[in-house]
């Protein structure tokens, strides 16, 4: 799937002129309306503004991308806006907002779009695909400056998945990406951690956990050669497999817009060394399989030994009743003669 297939040529405006954050939302959801994809705008929009109550969709540099995933939604996709002006959007850089993507999630088992969203999502943080959409003059052009971008880049899966070794004395990063609705900003924050990784000159992996699952998932040797773990997450994240590590833990939006100072935080040494609340089942996930063939035979005799114990002792038990019952039998036939 092509991201011009959700972004319907009726929800792109390139001179939008809101006054205030309310009114640039409002603005946003009609643009999706006009494309046919919801069945109902106030419970759509009722979602958008729950997900920015959340903490603020404004990532910094100019951009926005509202989203809200719901029944109302029969169809995924987008609407975007172009500000020439700015308007306020409470963003994390404090700057206005020049260009808004909205994205309509419909509440489904097909996840086929969110690989498209999030392919987007971290095209966005390329200044010159930004730039160009910004001076686009006609919203055929618009699409054709994303067509082009989207025919270029690889996907976020072959992007973070592509195989680096790590080089002598270089510093081992490991992240995790992960926020509520798992769409756009866990991209972005992975796309943000990786870039400012690399202009350090360190290895780097990331993990995302969108709403697709998590995808480049951190094994347990990557863990334990790790410097450093950065967790950037708005999300619940397995955190166990990380103990006795120095984890550095902070919102998905630091991510995004704080990357350089989480890398040169990882780089220091000076983060803090994670204690799991369960250390034994942290071990028990990491540790691989060991030991030579007897040992491996024993541990499997001794769980089979734990399974049949109940068996054992129940029979033992009825065992027991019934040379109680047949001892009453005795003493009652005795009584009879």
């Amino acid at each position: 799937m092509r991201i011009t297939e959700l972004l319907d040529i009726r929800s792109i405006a390139l001179d939008a002129a809101p006054k205030s954050k309310q009114e640039t939302l409002d603005a946003a959801v009609a643009l999706m309306v006009k494309s046919g994809k919801i069945t109902d705008e106030d419970a759509y929009r009722a979602q958008v503004y729950a997900r920015e109550e959340e903490s603020t969709t404004g990532i910094g540099e100019g951009i926005a991308i509202p989203h809200g995933k719901c029944d109302a939604v029969n169809k995924p996709g987008l609407a975007a806006m172009v500000i020439p002006n700015g308007v306020d959007f409470d963003s994390l850089d404090g700057e206005p907002v020049t260009l808004l993507f909205l994205i309509a999630a419909p509440n489904t088992k097909d996840n086929v779009h969110l690989d498209v969203l999030s392919k987007l999502s971290m095209m966005l943080m390329d200044e010159e695909f930004t730039k160009s959409l910004r001076n686009a003059r006609t919203p055929e052009e618009f699409l054709a400056t994303i067509d082009r971008a989207d025919e270029e880049k690889k996907s976020v899966d072959e992007r973070l998945a592509e195989p680096v070794e790590a080089k002598e004395n270089q510093v081992k990063i490991l992240a995790v990406t992960s926020c509520p609705t798992g769409i756009a900003h866990t991209y972005m924050a992975a796309e943000g951690i990786e870039k400012a990784a690399k202009a350090k000159g360190c290895f780097v992996k990331i993990e995302t956990r969108g709403s697709g699952g998590a995808k480049n998932v951190l094994t347990a040797q990557e863990i334990a050669d790790a410097d450093c773990i950065i967790v950037a997450a708005d999300a619940q994240v397995p955190m166990d497999r990380f103990d006795g590590k120095k984890v550095i833990q902070r919102q998905v939006s630091d991510g995004i817009s704080k990357a350089d100072e989480l890398i040169e935080l990882a780089m220091s040494g000076n983060a803090p060394v994670y204690k799991s609340g369960n250390a034994q089942t942290a071990a028990a996930s990491t540790k691989k399989n060991s030991g030579g063939i007897g040992h491996q035979l024993y541990t499997q005799l001794m769980n089979g030994v734990s399974h049949m114990l109940p068996f054992v002792v129940g029979g033992g038990i009825l065992i027991a009743i019934a040379f109680l019952i047949d001892g009453l039998l005795v003493d009652m036939n005795s009584l009879d003669a």
